[in-house]
């Protein structure tokens, strides 16, 4: 059964991941349209500015469980590198079973709730002349959130119940 969680966890965030990727191209391709739009016709687009941050923000938390899986987040480990590997283990997993993968289900609940509500009440941004709707937006990051969630759920467990040597638990895909 663990091993269908973890399995599960790994692909969800592998999809995410290209997901997240190709919204890397589309910024960028509607940064380059609207610097031509601009500069070249004369007619700067209404949304380019709001595709700009919901991509930029959507594609962060899309790629937050790949990255976590591949265990490339940041990490201030000066001191927890002196420990042996049973500790480091059992602090990571702890941390992340009890702390973070709370936090993060209850941030992607969250995320959940307000889109849902933005699509309930057909909310827009009204700080944007276009006006667009916010629920995909909001949609995306609880997807992302959840998946983050997911992913970190797999690894604290990992982190329990992996040997003792590092990263033998890994599932590579």
């Amino acid at each position: 059964m663990k091993s269908i969680l973890l399995t599960v966890a790994d692909r969800i965030s592998s999809g995410l991941n290209a997901i997240a990727q190709a919204m890397v191209l589309i910024l960028i391709a509607s940064m380059l349209y609207e610097v031509v739009a601009r500069y070249v016709f004369g007619a700067p687009t209404l949304w380019a500015f709001d595709v700009a941050y919901m991509s930029t923000g959507v594609l962060f938390v899309l790629g937050a469980a790949q990255v976590l899986r591949e265990d490339a987040h940041v990490r201030i480990d000066f001191l927890s590198a002196l420990l042996p590997a049973r500790v480091r283990g059992a602090i990571d997993g702890l941390a992340f079973l009890a702390v973070l993968c709370p936090i993060f289900t209850w941030l992607a609940v969250i995320a959940g709730q307000r889109a849902w509500r933005a699509f309930q009440t057909g909310e827009v941004e009204h700080v944007s002349p276009w006006a667009p709707l916010m629920w995909p937006f909001y949609s995306a990051l609880a997807i992302g959130l959840a998946a983050l969630a997911l992913q970190i759920l797999a690894e604290g467990l990992r982190a329990l119940a992996a040997p003792r040597n590092d990263d033998s638990f890994k599932i590579e895909t």
